[in-house]
C-alpha cells in the first residue's frame, strides 16, 4: 500500500527519544523528505539515561543529553527533516498525564501538521523484548492529544489565550506497531535510514553487528542480493 498525497504535506513526528525516528520509520521519513514533504521532529526526552554507568563511568546524564542532541540533529539532516525540537522531559519517566496531554496539544496546534507520526501505545513487545515504557506512553499521550482535544475549541481554552488555535491533522501514522494497516516499500531509502542510525554513536556498542542486523531485515521472499525492505504503520485518517 502507499499513501495518495497529491501535494506537499507538513509532517510532525512526535516520539520519545533521539534515534526513535530513524529506528522506527527512518526509511519512510527519508522517502517523504525526498518527495518534497516538510518534516519536523519533536522528541519528548533527550534520552539522557541511555548508558550503563558500570561501563561508561565518565558519562553523566547531562553530558549524554548534549551528545544526543547533536547526534539527533546530524541524523535528521541525513533523513531530510528540516527541524528538530526537544521537550527535554526526564528520560524513562514519561506518563500520559493531563499536563503532558495539554503540552502536546499545544505543539500540535503550534506546528499544524497535515500528517502526525508517533508510535503505537498498544505494542507491549518489540523485537528486542519489552517495548520501552516511554515509547508506549508517548504514543498514548499523542493519540489522546489528537482526539478529542487538538481540534476542539473547548479543550484547554488556556491555549487559546496563548494564541494556539484548534488544529486537527488529517492522518496519524503509528509506527512500531503490531497491528499495521499500511505497509510501504522503502527499499530505495533503507541505506539512508542505516546511515542516519549510525549517527547515534552513543547508542551503538557494535557498529558491524548493527549493520548486519538491519541489512538482514528484508522481507522473507527477497534475498540479500536483491532485498526488499518495508516499514509498517497503523494509520488513522480523519479526512
Amino acid at each position: 500500500m502507499t499513501n495518495n498525497w497529491t501535494s506537499a504535506q507538513n509532517i510532525l513526528v512526535i516520539l520519545a527519544h533521539p534515534d526513535d525516528p530513524e529506528f522506527f520509520c527512518g526509511a519512510t521519513l527519508a522517502q517523504w523528505a525526498r518527495a518534497g514533504h516538510r518534516i519536523t521532529y519533536l522528541l519528548m526526552t533527550c534520552g539522557e539515561k541511555g548508558f550503563n554507568p558500570a561501563t561508561h563511568a565518565e558519562m553523566t546524564p547531562e553530558k549524554l543529553c548534549n551528545l544526543r542532541h547533536t547526534e539527533q540533529n546530524n541524523a535528521a539532516k541525513i533523513i531530510g527533516a528540516q527541524t528538530v525540537q526537544f521537550l527535554n522531559l526526564p528520560d524513562g519517566y514519561l506518563v500520559p498525564s493531563l499536563n503532558l496531554r495539554r503540552d502536546t496539544v499545544r505543539e500540535i496546534r503550534r506546528y499544524t501538521p497535515d500528517i502526525l507520526v508517533t508510535c503505537d501505545p498498544q505494542n507491549l513487545f518489540a523485537q528486542y523484548g519489552i517495548n520501552h515504557p516511554d515509547h508506549r506512553a508517548c504514543g498514548q499521550i499523542v493519540l489522546d492529544a489528537v482526539f478529542p482535544a487538538a481540534g476542539n475549541l473547548v479543550y484547554f481554552p488556556e491555549l487559546l489565550a496563548e494564541g494556539f488555535q484548534p488544529h486537527m491533522p488529517k492522518e496519524v501514522w503509528c509506527s512500531l506497531t503490531s497491528q499495521p494497516n499500511m505497509t510501504l516499500d522503502v527499499s530505495d531509502t533503507w541505506d539512508i535510514k542505516l546511515k542516519a542510525i549510525l549517527e547515534h554513536k552513543t547508542q551503538i556498542p557494535d557498529t558491524n553487528k548493527l549493520i548486519e542486523r538491519l541489512k538482514s531485515r528484508h522481507t522473507a521472499e527477497s534475498t540479500d542480493e536483491n532485498p526488499r525492505y518495508e516499514e509498517n504503520f497503523r494509520v488513522i485518517k480523519y479526512s
